[in-house]
């Protein structure tokens, strides 16, 4: 109950960043986790931690042997993080600095990005800043992967962000709909 309240009162200072009333279900965390690949990536990174609980799944599922990091902007959320899970590496940095992130790490691609980030309440311009390094950092067949709630098929952003992943990846799939997350939600497996 504990990290659904932090999550909230995070909401609260920052909806648009936090993008949530609620954190994720563990249902949904083990989906995207899934569908992501992660357990036969060789460098997986996490787009918005948040509290952790696509981390704790991605952190069960990875090879022993794979490079992993994950992105939170909220200085606040990364403090429990690095307490709660002190094996993860996590940076409190933008996800647009993806590339610079790797180089600091002496890696050169990723081979699945696990993102937690309220794509339909970015604008055009920041969801551009946030794909762009990803989709170029993305080894061929790589996976981006990122969940929308099922009500967004039906809004104007859901479906602008619908269409922008659509045009820019090879390949973009959902998966069975969540219905044990607040609200239900699916995810999109987007491949490179």
């Amino acid at each position: 109950m504990s990290e659904a309240l932090t999550f909230i009162r995070e909401f609260l200072k920052k909806p648009t960043q936090i993008g949530a009333i609620y954190p994720s279900s563990e249902e949904l965390a083990r989906e995207i986790v899934k569908q992501s690949g992660a357990a036969q990536a060789g460098v997986i990174v996490e787009f918005g931690a948040g509290t952790g609980v696509f981390t704790r799944e991605i952190l069960k599922r990875k090879p022993k042997d794979s490079a992993f990091f994950s992105i939170e902007q909220n200085p606040n959320l990364v403090e429990i993080l690095k307490k709660e899970l002190p094996e993860a590496d996590i940076c409190c940095e933008s996800a647009a600095n993806l590339a610079q992130l790797l180089k600091e790490r002496n890696l050169d691609h990723v081979d699945a990005i696990i993102s937690g980030l309220p794509w339909a309440a970015f604008d055009d311009s920041l969801q551009d800043a946030l794909l762009n390094p990803a989709i170029e950092s993305l080894s061929p067949g790589g996976r981006f992967v990122t969940f929308a709630y099922l009500q967004g098929l039906l809004l104007t952003a859901g479906k602008k962000f619908a269409a922008k992943i659509r045009s820019r990846f090879a390949s973009v799939e959902k998966s069975r709909i969540i219905w044990k997350n607040l609200p239900p939600a699916f995810v999109y497996v987007c491949t490179k």
